[in-house]
């Protein structure tokens, strides 16, 4: 990458970390907002969402940012925390439940009204949603897109933001806490989980046997260990996604049994 490129790229994740700095204050005003009207907002959750907007400052920042463009098992790191992590930490502070929460009702109808129309919906069904992130992997790594990213700041800045974007889709469709009427089941959810898991394996070991990304005059040693990183920083974060998943269906069986009993206990009564 050109000196000239190298700083425009720099200008362009500035731009992000300001733009996830206003997420964040965002976030906070709509605690407290809920706090002022009494209503419950857990502390976890704004803890959540917190780590979150910091693992992409921490993604975008300017160590991060030049270990990414010299190494590429520092471009894979940068991929773990903007694709996976941080989406998965963004998602548990179900910021949608708080826009909603936060804005006028007539507003937050029409923002209702608009989830359920069909684009989005399609949009945001994980298998979408899967080939929209996992897919995005493939492409990246597996053709000429990578090197052409490195001359292109432009196209660099757009990547981050898609992977961001994607991985917190792909988090929210299988796991995400807030109303979703119209999302698939449990089965289809979790097939998809255990889809992108293997295709995120199959990538890693892509990677690590055939050394790709090719023609980018890269050292095979230092694909080899970007790989690894890719292999097993995936597995982790979709570790805490399996849980992420088990946790919501058993929080939402213990309601729902606590609601049977109390529906038999009043009719017996």
């Amino acid at each position: 990458m050109s000196h000239d490129a190298h700083l425009l790229t720099l200008a362009g994740t500035f731009m992000l970390v300001l733009v996830t700095q206003g997420l964040w204050f965002a976030y906070v005003l709509g605690v407290r907002a809920q706090r002022r009207r009494r209503k419950v907002w857990h502390c976890w959750r704004l803890v959540s969402f917190s780590l979150g907007c910091g693992l992409l400052v921490v993604a975008f920042s300017p160590p991060m940012v030049e270990w990414g463009h010299s190494d590429l098992r520092g471009h894979m790191a940068q991929h773990l925390l903007l694709g996976m992590f941080a989406p998965i930490a963004l998602m548990l502070g179900a910021p949608g439940t708080l826009l909603l929460r936060s804005v006028p009702v007539t507003t937050a109808r029409r923002i209702t009204d608009f989830a359920a129309t069909v684009p989005v919906r399609c949009l945001s069904h994980p298998v979408t949603a899967l080939l929209l992130d996992i897919g995005a992997l493939y492409l990246l790594y597996l053709t000429p897109l990578f090197q052409l990213s490195f001359s292109e700041p432009s196209l660099h800045i757009w990547l981050h933001l898609h992977f961001v974007l994607a991985g917190y889709l792909f988090s929210w469709s299988i796991a995400g806490p807030d109303p979703a009427p119209h999302r698939p089941g449990m089965r289809l959810r979790l097939l998809v989980l255990f889809a992108a898991i293997a295709a995120h394996a199959v990538l890693g070991k892509l990677m690590y046997a055939y050394g790709f990304p090719r023609d980018a005059g890269l050292e095979l040693a230092e694909i080899e260990a970007a790989a690894r990183l890719m292999y097993y920083g995936g597995d982790l974060a979709e570790l805490i996604l399996a849980l992420v998943f088990f946790a919501g269906w058993y929080r939402r069986r213990k309601l729902s049994e606590s609601a049977s009993e109390w529906q038999t206990a009043n009719r017996r009564s």
